[in-house]
């Protein structure tokens, strides 16, 4: 037999420029990034949930989706970091066992390769490779990208997300018949999802590449070249690829995240009763075993369902309220009800058959169900809930709810109330412990046991209001209870019946939450629940970020003047403003003489400058115009993504005019050399601004004075 040697060829093309601009970014992005060894900024912020992931113990971060904690996560886990470390100010001095290097590496890395990701999305959007190297040199020496790409910090790692699902897709809709083009569009996909999953601002990205994935759908679906199947294959692929792919990885993020933090931990009050029992530890510990069916003689606690303004129980004690307010009305004197934000053994009331006088659940129990009339008889003080025509003492429009006590006046007891199982599946069914969320609604006056959200004062204990209300509308959380901790009653006699109250319970029932259930009230959670927002020494406003009247300073040494703020290069930010403008112009102007019939620039070279703006000039708008709609704390780095595009227009721009509206080779090559002149200012710009941008070197009070250029910047100088 005879062996036939078949010749094989190997092809492969190197881009030295963009092999040379990705070795400079990994240099200015990951150079010193251990120093300093201490907490820098934002790093106290992430620093605790970091922790809360090692330990796996459940958090919520209503700023943000879990991908972008369990990136960082990712590289403490590489680091063998074990959570142990109090982030509790910016400066402190990390200890040993926190491996420093490990914690920026992702975020410093993600930074790096968003160099490369620019140049090669210039150069798909039809681009020269020496205006892709120049939006590489803009953004390799933008000093706040650095420093942003250098610490434990998410900007970066969504900048490179939100590049690379543009580039993807660009690619995709360039690539014809190419092996790799569905490829590309999965990626984009994928890339959405990761840039959403690490902070909502991704969303908007997301939505302009949906857009721009539409307008091109819809002119596939007028191409009469394709046959019928193939455009209902092609919208079909683009739908699941940019639709159905990034719900179910977003889904998949909580999916992890739900999965690692099953330890009960300091977040769980703002979750439901429900969600907390499904946690190891916590409520989960103290409410194993208890009985699933409310029945009549249950002993229980009753948490509203509402998180706002902070989770409560209802809740008596033996001081009655005062007999006039300060406004000089009249209460009725009788013992105050509330809502208190802490467990404690005046919260346990007795659910009581009124037909019945027993105290105690009957064998077998007699089941409460939706429909059932009801009193409610306070564990420790033995009064039954009531409600009356009294006005509330800090809702007068609402009813006064109290412990009645028969003073033998014209007041007779109001204490019969009707069970409303909101979350029911039939007209019969049974209340159910943690599971079921129910309404009280008085019989008499038809009011609703509500948590009115106001605060009574010190003669209240300012423990939270409860009020009767009798116009409510629909089902609002704040009048919506459900059982937390139950036990089946066995003690008739007052005295004994205590003992039981502070006994733990008992019995054995499972109720774990599915995980679409957990999902759901945790996406809710974080949707509508939101920290009070604080005045913060470095927030700005979203128009002070266009000429960066703001800077922030992120860490200072304590002996010396070395700090680290967070600064743009300044010549970078005024020739993108400019640019900007520019780009503005040519649009509108050529916009207007096409209109009249009149192109001054060939159709193609038109097109292209349409789909450089809608990237560039769009990817600037929604990464910055939504600023001004948020009620939240905003900082400079909020500005960041939608400066990348904004820088990224600055070389398509200058060879648009070079190409296009520059006519003589004289005009061309002065042109050229103010670009030069240009570069070599942001190269100075940069140079200069670098030790506020590493840290290093120390510098002295009159060269910290003398980098000062604007009045507005905080350059934080020691006194000597």
């Amino acid at each position: 037999m005879q062996c036939v040697k078949l010749p094989i060829s190997v092809t492969v093309e190197i881009n030295l420029l963009l092999v040379a601009v990705t070795a400079l970014a990994l240099v200015t992005r990951l150079y010193g990034i251990h120093f300093p060894k201490a907490v820098v900024f934002d790093e106290v912020y992430y620093g605790q949930f970091l922790s809360l992931y090692m330990k796996q113990v459940f958090f919520i971060d209503e700023s943000g989706p879990p991908f972008g904690h369990m990136i960082l996560a990712f590289g403490a886990y590489l680091g063998g970091f074990d959570g142990n470390f109090v982030w509790n100010r910016i400066g402190a001095e990390y200890t040993s066992n926190v491996p420093v290097w490990s914690l920026r590496i992702i975020p410093a890395l993600a930074g790096s390769f968003c160099i490369p990701l620019a140049y090669l999305l210039v150069v798909e959007l039809g681009y020269s490779h020496f205006s892709a190297l120049g939006a590489s040199a803009l953004l390799l020496m933008e000093n706040s990208m650095i420093v942003q790409s250098r610490f434990m910090l998410l900007e970066s790692v969504l900048i490179f997300f939100l590049l690379l699902a543009v580039l993807s897709y660009l690619r995709f809709h360039k690539a014809r018949n190419s092996s790799f083009k569905w490829l590309w569009l999965v990626i984009c996909g994928v890339s959405c999802a990761y840039g959403i999953g690490v902070k909502y601002m991704g969303i908007f990205t997301y939505l302009l590449l949906l857009s721009l994935a539409a307008v091109h759908t819809w002119q596939l679906i007028g191409d009469r070249t394709l046959s019928h199947g193939k455009v209902v294959v092609q919208v079909l692929v683009r739908f699941l690829a940019l639709v159905v792919l990034p719900v179910i990885m977003y889904l998949g993020f909580f999916y992890v995240h739900l999965t690692l933090l099953y330890r009960s931990g300091p977040h769980d009050q703002m979750m439901s009763s429900a969600f907390q029992a499904s946690l190891e530890g916590g409520l989960a510990r103290i409410t194993q075993g208890q009985p699933l069916d409310v029945a009549f003689g249950s002993q229980v606690t009753l948490r509203t369902v509402s998180s706002k303004p902070v989770p409560c129980w209802l809740h008596s004690h033996k001081v009655n309220y005062p007999i006039r307010y300060e406004n000089g009305r009249g209460s009725s004197h009788q013992q105050q009800v509330t809502c208190y934000p802490f467990k404690d053994v005046n919260n346990w009331w007795i659910i009581k058959d009124p037909g019945r006088q027993s105290l105690v659940v009957s064998s077998p129990p007699r089941p409460v169900r939706h429909g059932d009339i009801i009193q409610l008889l306070h564990g420790m003080t033995s009064r039954y809930l009531n409600t009356h025509d009294v006005a509330a003492p800090m809702s007068p429009h609402s009813q006064e709810v109290s412990g009645y006590i028969d003073f033998n006046v014209s007041m007779p007891a109001q204490n019969l109330w009707r069970v409303d199982v909101v979350n029911r599946e039939s007209d019969r069914e049974i209340w159910k412990t943690i599971l079921s969320e129910v309404r009280l609604v008085h019989v008499n006056t038809s009011a609703v046991l509500k948590l009115s959200g106001a605060s009574l004062p010190e003669w209240g204990f300012k423990q939270l209001e409860v009020v009767g209300d009798k116009i409510h509308k629909g089902y609002h959380q704040s009048g919506m209870w459900n059982v937390e901790e139950h036990r089946y009653g066995r003690s008739q006699e007052q005295k004994e019946r205590e003992l039981e109250l502070k006994s733990p319970t008992h019995s054995d029932v499972n109720r774990n939450l599915t995980f679409m259930a957990k999902f759901l009230e945790l996406q809710w959670k974080m949707l509508t629940v939101k920290n009070e927002e604080s005045e913060h020494k470095y927030s700005s406003s979203p128009l002070e970020w266009i000429s960066m009247d703001t800077n922030i300073a992120y860490w200072l040494h304590p002996s010396s003047n070395a700090q680290i703020q967070l600064i743009g290069n300044f010549v970078t930010w005024t020739i993108a403003n400019l640019v900007l403008v520019v780009y503005c112009l040519l649009f509108l102007t050529y916009l207007l003489r096409r209109r009249r019939k009149v192109e001054d620039i060939p159709q193609d070279a038109w097109e292209q400058l349409v789909l450089a703006g809608v990237v560039c000039f769009g990817g600037w708008a929604v990464n910055y115009l939504p600023f001004f709609l948020m009620e939240k704390t905003l900082f400079l780095y909020h500005y960041l993504p939608a400066l990348t595009f904004k820088i990224l227009q600055i070389p398509i721009v200058i060879e648009h005019l070079y190409m296009h509206v520059l006519r003589s080779p004289a005009q061309q090559k002065a042109f050229g050399g103010v670009i030069l002149a240009v570069l070599c200012s942001v190269y100075v710009s940069y140079h200069n601004l670098s030790p506020l941008t590493y840290g290093r070197p120390a510098l002295m009070s009159d060269e910290l004075a003398a980098l000062r250029w604007r009045e507005s910047w905080d350059i934080l100088l020691r006194k000597p």
